[in-house]
């Protein structure tokens, strides 16, 4: 099994992109390149990075953009995003952590630091990322799309599988309707509100459980 972790430089400055790829790469790392906003989207769909670092000031996208638009895509939404930035600013620097970005650098850094940050974020999420959910007698399989409670299997329709896990895997928080809407079907799928209800619905019933509550005009929550 493959374990090198997959990384995507964005930057419109050669001279980074050489430098950055050559010590990440002597790191062990392996490394993708794009000169631009419009090339970072491609890379980062074609390879599917485990962490990618943005520049904020780049032609046709900036990091900023680019960051919002990967977030939105449920590929993306464990995928490790920093920024690397000349701009170091308070309002730059909150508005690129308010898209979603895990970190916010400034330029210029040493490989050497850069690195150790990669390094803690990969540990930091080594930790987070667990692929069971257990909640009391309902038990979540993510990495094998396997259901049970009490001991006893339960099969979900992908989609439906999908959609119990990301509201279990924040138990009492509410997920709004485009929430649900943009992490499990994507941006680039059109669906209208009721496949939600409909999916909710097949997932109370195979799990005969009350256990996802509807806040009426708002969205869903998990909650035993």
């Amino acid at each position: 099994m493959n374990n090198v972790k997959k990384i995507l430089i964005a930057d419109d400055e050669p001279d980074i992109l050489e430098i950055l790829q050559f010590n990440l790469e002597t790191e062990g790392f392996e490394v993708f390149i794009a000169k631009n906003g419009n090339e970072a989207i491609e890379a980062a769909k074609k390879h599917l990075p485990d962490l990618i670092i943005l520049d904020v000031m780049m032609p046709y996208k900036n990091g900023i953009e680019v960051c919002n638009l990967l977030r939105l895509q449920p590929a993306f939404k464990e995928t490790l995003i920093v920024f690397l930035s000349a701009l170091s600013d308070e309002i730059t620097e909150v508005k690129g952590l308010e898209t979603g970005a895990d970190d916010y650098l400034t330029k210029p850094i040493s490989p050497k630091i850069l690195i150790t940050k990669i390094n803690a974020l990969f540990r930091r999420l080594n930790k987070k990322v667990s692929t069971i959910i257990q909640l009391g007698d309902l038990e979540i399989d993510r990495e094998k799309y396997i259901i049970r409670n009490k001991g006893d299997e339960i099969v979900l329709a992908r989609k439906e599988f999908e959609l119990l896990s990301l509201l279990a895997g924040k138990p009492g928080k509410v997920f709004l309707r485009q929430e649900i809407l943009n992490q499990i079907w994507g941006t680039e799928v059109i669906v209208g509100d009721r496949t939600i209800d409909v999916h909710i619905r097949k997932i109370r019933q195979k799990l005969n459980l009350d256990c996802i509550s509807t806040v009426k005009g708002v969205g869903y929550k998990f909650e035993l």
